[in-house]
C-alpha cells in the first residue's frame, strides 16, 4: 500500500490542526460559561447581583473572528443553559436568561468590535472609554430594559427594581471579568522568563486575600491594591488579572458568608456588601490597565528610544561622511567612525585636535571667517578647503556646519560639523575645467576664416567697454564689409566666395597687430575689429591700411567697378560713460559703414566727421 506524498500529508495536516485548535477554543469557551453560570450555586446571594457569565463568553467574542461568532454564540447558550439547569430547575426562566444574556453579549461585541481584524486595546484610553460606554453600560441596560417588563408580568417584581439589578450584576460582572479574562487569555504564562524569579508574589496575594476577606475587625482591602501592582511590575498583567480574579473569589465566597470588610455593617441591605466588593475589584481591575497603560507608553516609547539610538548608529557609524560635534570652544564631544578613515586619526585622537591646525595655510583665512560668521550668529555655512592627513597628506574636504541650538532657551551651544572628501570630485572638476577651457577655446572661434566669432566679439567688446569706463579711455569700432560679395559668389562660386573670406581675415589680421586688439567675424561677409584705447584718428589709420592690403592682394572681381575685391569700413570711436552702452558703438559703426556704401564702396568712412558735417568719407 502507497502512502501519500510528504507534501500533501503538511497540506492536510494544516486544516486538521486549525479545527483542532478551533474545536479545544469552543470547548474551553462551553466548560467556562458553565462554570460561570453554575458558580452561583454555592453564592445564592449573588446569583441576584454578580454576573460574570456574560463578561466570559465577550472575551471569546473579542478574540475570536467574527465569522466564529454564531458558533461562539451558540456554545455560550448552551453552557448558560447547562449551568443554569445545575443552579435552578425552572426552565422557562433559566431560556429568558439565557436569550437575554446572549443578546446582551452579541449588543456590547457589535458595537465594540467594529472590524473582524479589532482586537480589545484597555490600555488605549479610548478604547477602555467606549468599554465601559458599550460594555458595562449600554449592553446590560439594552438586555435590563427587556427584562424589566417581562419579570413586572411574570414575577410582579418592580420594573425599575428589576432592571437595576440586572444592570448591576452584568455591568460589574462585564467589567471584572471581561477585564481580566482578556488579559489572561493573551499571556503566555509558559514563556513568561520572570515567573521563575518572581513567583513568590503569588502566595502573597492568596494570603492577604484570606487575611483582608476572613476577618471583619479591620478594614483592609487596601493592602491589596500594592500586592497586585508588584504582580503587575514583575510578572505582567495576565498575572496580575489571575490574582485579582483569585482575590474576587475570595472576597465573594467571605461575604457570601457574612465575613469580611464588606460584610461587617450592620447598616448595609443584603445586597449592597456584593456592590461594594465588585466595586472594588473592578476598581483594581481598571488601576492595573490603568498603570499598564503607562508602562505600555513608556515600553513603546523606550523601544522607539532604542530604535532612533540603533539607527543612529547605523547611519553614524556607517556614512562615508565624517560627523562631528563641538561647542564653540572647540571642544569635540561626538567624532563618528568615519574620521579615521577621511584623515587616519582615531576617533579619540582626533579629538584632541584643533580643527584651524589642519587646514592647510592657504585656506585657513577663509576658515577663520567662516568661524567667526558662526560665532556672530550665522546659523549655517558650507566651505571647501584642504586638510592634513595623519601622514602629512592635504585632501580636499567639504565641511557643511550647522549651529545647534538649545531646545528649552533656543541658545546656539553646539556646532556640528559633516565632512565628506572631495578629493576625487576636485581631481574630476580639475580635468573638466580643463576639457571645458577646451570646448570654450572652439566655440569663440570662427570655423572657416580662424578668426574671434560673434560670441567672442560680443564678450571682448563687453569687456573693453566696462575697462574704458573705469580708465576714461576711448575705444574705437571697425566695421568691414565685402563690397559686392554676392556677385563674388554668383560669378566664381562658393569655394572662391570661402577663399575671399579667408583673404580679407589675413589682410586684416595683418594689420591689426596689438595684443589687445581683436578681429572677429561678425557674420556672413562682414567683419569688426576692436581697438581698445584708440582714438578716431587711429582708428581711420588701421582702416585704411586694411583697405590697402586687401588691394594689394589684387583679387579678381569682375562686377567691382574697380575690378578687384574692395571693402568698406565704418569707423566709431566712444569714450564709455554711463548712460551709454557698447551697443551705441556698434550702431555708430555701422552707421559709418552704410555710409562708405552709400558713396560707392572701397572707402572708410568715419563716424566722427559724419556728425561734423562731412560725409565722412576718406
Amino acid at each position: 500500500m502507497r502512502g501519500k506524498p510528504a507534501f500533501m500529508s503538511s497540506r492536510a495536516w494544516v486544516p486538521w490542526s486549525r479545527k483542532r485548535v478551533i474545536a479545544i477554543r469552543l470547548a474551553a469557551c462551553f466548560l467556562l460559561v458553565t462554570l460561570a453560570t453554575a458558580a452561583v450555586r454555592f453564592a445564592p446571594q449573588a446569583n441576584q447581583l454578580i454576573w460574570v457569565a456574560n463578561g466570559v463568553l465577550l472575551t471569546f467574542l473579542f478574540l475570536a473572528p467574527r465569522r466564529s461568532w454564531a458558533a461562539y454564540l451558540a456554545i455560550g447558550f448552551a453552557a448558560q443553559m447547562a449551568g443554569s439547569i445545575l443552579v435552578s430547575p425552572e426552565w422557562q426562566m433559566n431560556l429568558l436568561l439565557a436569550v437575554l444574556n446572549l443578546i446582551e453579549v452579541l449588543i456590547s461585541a457589535l458595537l465594540l468590535r467594529r472590524r473582524s481584524n479589532a482586537l480589545p486595546r484597555f490600555t488605549d484610553r479610548a478604547y477602555l472609554i467606549r468599554f465601559i460606554a458599550f460594555g458595562i453600560l449600554a449592553g446590560p441596560l439594552a438586555a435590563g430594559l427587556i427584562y424589566a417588563p417581562i419579570t413586572a408580568l411574570w414575577l410582579h417584581t418592580a420594573p425599575v427594581s428589576a432592571l437595576l439589578q440586572w444592570a448591576a450584576a452584568d455591568g460589574l460582572g462585564t467589567a471584572v471579568t471581561t477585564l481580566a479574562c482578556v488579559a489572561i487569555f493573551r499571556t503566555r504564562f509558559k514563556n513568561s522568563s520572570s515567573f521563575r524569579k518572581n513567583w513568590g508574589y503569588l502566595p502573597l496575594v492568596v494570603v492577604a486575600s484570606i487575611a483582608v476577606f476572613s476577618q471583619t475587625r479591620a478594614p483592609l482591602p487596601f493592602l491589596l491594591y500594592p500586592l497586585l501592582l508588584l504582580v503587575l511590575l514583575r510578572l505582567g498583567m495576565g498575572w496580575a488579572a489571575v490574582a485579582t480574579l483569585f482575590a474576587a473569589a475570595v472576597g465573594n465566597w467571605c461575604t457570601a458568608l457574612g465575613e469580611g470588610p464588606f460584610a461587617s455593617s450592620n447598616s448595609l441591605t443584603q445586597h449592597e456588601p456584593f456592590i461594594l466588593l465588585q466595586v472594588f475589584i473592578a476598581s483594581a481591575m481598571f488601576t492595573l490597565y490603568s498603570i499598564s497603560a503607562v508602562l505600555e507608553s513608556l515600553r513603546s516609547a523606550e523601544r522607539r528610544l532604542q530604535e532612533v539610538v540603533l539607527q543612529h548608529a547605523l547611519v553614524t557609524e556607517n556614512s562615508r561622511d565624517a560627523i562631528i560635534l563641538a561647542d564653540f570652544n572647540n571642544h569635540r564631544t561626538y567624532v563618528s567612525a568615519a574620521v579615521q578613515r577621511i584623515v587616519g586619526w582615531t576617533t579619540e585622537e582626533f579629538a584632541k585636535l584643533k580643527t584651524l591646525d589642519l587646514v592647510h595655510p592657504e585656506d585657513r583665512p577663509k576658515a577663520e571667517a567662516v568661524a567667526h560668521e558662526l560665532h556672530s550668529g550665522a546659523e549655517d555655512a558650507m566651505i571647501e578647503c584642504r586638510v592634513r592627513k595623519r601622514n602629512g597628506e592635504y585632501i580636499w574636504v567639504e565641511a557643511s556646519l550647522r549651529v545647534v541650538r538649545d531646545a528649552k532657551t533656543g541658545a546656539a551651544s553646539k556646532l556640528l560639523n559633516i565632512v565628506r572628501d572631495m578629493t576625487e570630485r576636485k581631481h574630476a572638476e580639475q580635468k573638466l575645467q580643463e576639457a571645458y577651457n577646451a570646448v570654450e577655446a572652439l566655440a569663440v572661434t570662427d570655423g572657416l576664416t580662424g578668426l574671434a566669432n560673434r560670441r567672442r566679439f560680443d564678450q571682448g567688446l563687453a569687456s573693453e567697454w566696462r575697462r574704458g569706463l573705469r580708465d576714461r579711455k576711448p575705444l574705437s569700432l571697425l566695421m568691414i564689409d565685402a563690397d559686392l560679395f554676392k556677385s563674388y559668389n554668383d560669378t566664381y562660386g562658393h569655394p572662391r566666395g570661402d577663399n575671399c573670406l579667408k583673404q580679407i581675415a589675413e589682410s586684416a589680421l595683418d594689420v591689426v597687430a596689438r595684443p589687445g586688439d581683436l578681429v572677429a567675424r561678425f557674420g556672413g561677409e562682414e567683419f569688426a575689429v576692436i581697438l581698445p584705447n584708440t582714438g578716431s584718428e587711429g582708428a581711420v589709420l588701421v582702416a585704411n591700411e586694411i583697405c590697402d592690403a586687401l588691394r594689394s592682394r589684387r583679387l579678381p572681381h569682375r562686377s567691382n567697378p574697380y575690378g578687384i575685391m574692395t571693402v568698406s569700413v565704418g569707423c566709431a570711436t566712444m569714450v564709455p560713460s554711463f548712460g551709454l552702452h557698447s551697443v551705441n558703438l556698434v550702431e555708430l559703426a555701422d552707421a559709418a559703414l552704410y555710409q562708405a556704401k552709400r558713396y560707392g564702396r572701397n572707402q572708410v568712412c568715419d563716424s566722427n566727421a559724419m556728425n561734423a558735417g562731412g560725409n565722412g568719407s576718406l
